[in-house]
């Protein structure tokens, strides 16, 4: 459920899609899907379920079904997406953004721009078990975490999520990661990935 104070930055669109969302999975079991992506964890509060069919002949995703346990702004943006996805080329949709998917809901609150990653990722799981189960293994984009500050163990992708969720500053983002708390080594890099992640996910 969206805070009191975040109400009045949602889209007409973002509320649309969260009261009445679309293509939402209710039977499992019966629904014959062509590839299958699941993320997150139900123990910590957000899960993802994505299931895609696909026309092989032309390499589109033809329907897209999902649940999720998540608030307002994660099945919204996941709603949409699922909505943009119909009628898309695999490497298209491989590659959509959590920016991407916001400006088609009209705007996230900063703080909720993570809420839309859930999606895309499941997406992106969802297209590679269809690679796989296809033979085409070589089409899979296996990401890999770089560890950027040694002392606490922080990678590159948890530096991401972490200017997601709302770090705006090497200060905030050390409150979320603990990363440069030690010897303080990594912190010049760990700033250049800010700006980047910064760029990346909310400039215009």
């Amino acid at each position: 459920m969206a805070r009191k104070d975040d109400i009045w930055v949602y889209s007409g669109k973002l509320k649309e899609h969260f009261m009445n969302p679309k293509n939402v999975l209710t039977d499992e079991k019966g629904y014959e899907y062509d590839g299958k992506g699941i993320v997150g964890n139900i123990k910590c509060g957000d899960q993802m379920l994505m299931l895609i069919k696909v026309d092989k002949k032309k390499n589109i995703i033809i329907d897209c079904k999902w649940k999720t346990y998540g608030c307002a702004s994660a099945i919204a943006s996941t709603s949409i997406l699922s909505e943009m996805v119909k009628g898309m080329m695999l490497d298209k949709a491989y590659h959509l953004s959590p920016k991407e998917i916001a400006k088609e809901l009209g705007g996230l609150p900063e703080h909720k721009i993570h809420c839309s990653v859930l999606g895309d990722k499941a997406l992106r799981a969802a297209i590679d078990d269809y690679y796989a189960r296809n033979g085409m293994e070589y089409k899979i984009k296996k990401e890999k975490a770089s560890i950027v500050c040694q002392c606490m163990n922080v990678t590159d992708q948890e530096i991401e999520h972490a200017v997601l969720e709302g770090a705006k500053t090497i200060y905030e983002l050390q409150e979320r990661t603990k990363l440069g708390t030690v010897c303080g080594q990594c912190k010049p890099q760990a700033e250049k990935l800010l700006k980047e992640y910064m760029a990346k996910h909310f400039s215009s």
